[in-house]
């Protein structure tokens, strides 16, 4: 589905690619970050210069600090945001506990969260995937018991990214233990520097450290933390996962992904000589374009979704599990093209992304392409696993 834009549109369009422009030069050292490749410091920074904009957090009510912007208007950001390979925001609070705030929190959770997510200054982590409980997130195990004024946590995250550098963590904990699983949890705030947090590191295979295990420890967390209603947090942890799913499909990273893997073919089918299958790699990456297209309608389809809508609530898997997949493809794709050149895909900087790289030299763009098609293969697992995705899916189109 194209966007056809009237004409207040494509003056809305030319204002935000302006800006664009100018806020991110070429050259400039935040071009491609992302919360992988970007510290806490750069995150925060990015973040507190589009909320001095206006556009710390697009897709909140304008009450909340929004920008009340239509749904075309949405899109067009988004779309200009990844034609000028802007950095992503960190999504944790923006794009995830955010909205559940603004949409279940109490005034005072608003008060207190809100303008610090805006402004860049205080940053959050998930605390849902535990140890046997990733994918089948109603069997989690982590209990909140209440006392008093306050709930005692125990129990163990995993897969945390970000908790390292997290000042707050958003956490499904399990409250009751009658009825149906998904019946007996809460959503609870908590700040990570209460006693009895311990955060321990996981390294993945490429090498960085993004995630982390998180242990609860007779963690005492304040009542007035708890989001909506005890025993409801399921519901809240389900409109949280609408949003995460249709990020983690990473259309931007996609669109960049295409233009650098577009930058190698054309100087390796230059220079590469008989060994270089430019036939064969030019059809794969025009396979790829032609995916990322039926994405694009997907993501069209469910910023113009009404709310609680079927297509809301469903749109967001096919979305997370086409991008991902997606997203893995083009890696095996640079892999296979840089094979041509092996030594640049074992060198010691092929683990160093250099964000900001804007030269058209295949060499400066293979350490990116390599880190993120270690980084991918992952994708398919966080936020849900194709596999149980794919499930759920069919059981909504049967009607299961």
């Amino acid at each position: 589905m194209d966007l056809k834009l009237n004409s207040e549109e494509q003056a809305f369009q030319q204002e935000i690619r302006s800006w664009f422009e100018k806020a991110l030069p070429e050259g400039h050292p935040y071009k491609g970050g992302s919360i992988i490749n970007m510290t806490r410091e750069e995150m925060a920074d990015w973040q507190s210069i589009l909320n001095s904009n206006g556009w710390g957090a697009i897709g909140w009510p304008i009450e909340n600090g929004g920008t009340g912007w239509t749904d075309p208007q949405k899109a067009i950001f988004q779309s200009e945001a990844a034609r000028a390979n802007a950095p992503g925001q960190s999504p944790f609070g923006v794009t995830m506990v955010g909205p559940v705030i603004c949409a279940f929190g109490t005034d005072e959770q608003k008060a207190e969260h809100l303008p610090h997510i805006l402004d860049g200054s205080r940053f959050w982590c998930q605390g849902y995937s535990e140890p046997g409980s990733g994918s089948d997130l109603a069997s989690l195990r982590t209990a909140a018991v209440r006392d008093g004024d306050d709930y005692v946590v125990n129990g163990q995250k995993i897969w945390t990214t970000q908790a390292h550098i997290a000042d707050w963590i958003f956490c499904l904990v399990r409250t009751s233990t009658e009825g149906k699983p998904q019946e007996g949890i809460s959503f609870l705030l908590i700040d990570m520097k209460t006693p009895g947090i311990e955060v321990k590191p996981i390294y993945s295979i490429d090498g960085d450290h993004h995630l982390n295990e998180v242990y609860f420890t007779d963690v005492r967390v304040p009542v007035k933390n708890l989001v909506g209603n005890e025993n409801e947090g399921w519901t809240y942890a389900k409109y949280l996962l609408g949003h995460e799913r249709a990020g983690i499909a990473g259309t931007d990273i996609i669109v960049n992904g295409l233009a650098n893997l577009k930058t190698v073919h054309g100087y390796l089918a230059e220079t590469a000589g008989d060994s270089y299958q430019a036939d064969s790699f030019a059809k794969r990456h025009a396979e790829l374009s032609v995916r990322y297209e039926a994405l694009q309608m997907l993501e069209n389809r469910a910023l113009f979704a009404s709310e609680g809508s079927g297509d809301s609530l469903i749109l967001p898997l096919p979305m997370k599990t086409l991008g991902t997949e997606l997203q893995q493809d083009m890696g095996d794709l640079a892999y296979d093209m840089l094979a041509a050149d092996s030594t640049v895909l074992f060198s010691a900087e092929s683990f160093q992304p250099k964000v900001g790289d804007n030269e058209p030299n295949y060499r400066e763009k293979a350490p990116h392409l390599t880190h993120s098609m270690l980084f991918n293969r992952a994708s398919t697992i966080f936020g849900g696993t194709t596999e149980v995705q794919k499930g759920i899916m069919s059981k909504f189109v049967l009607g299961l």
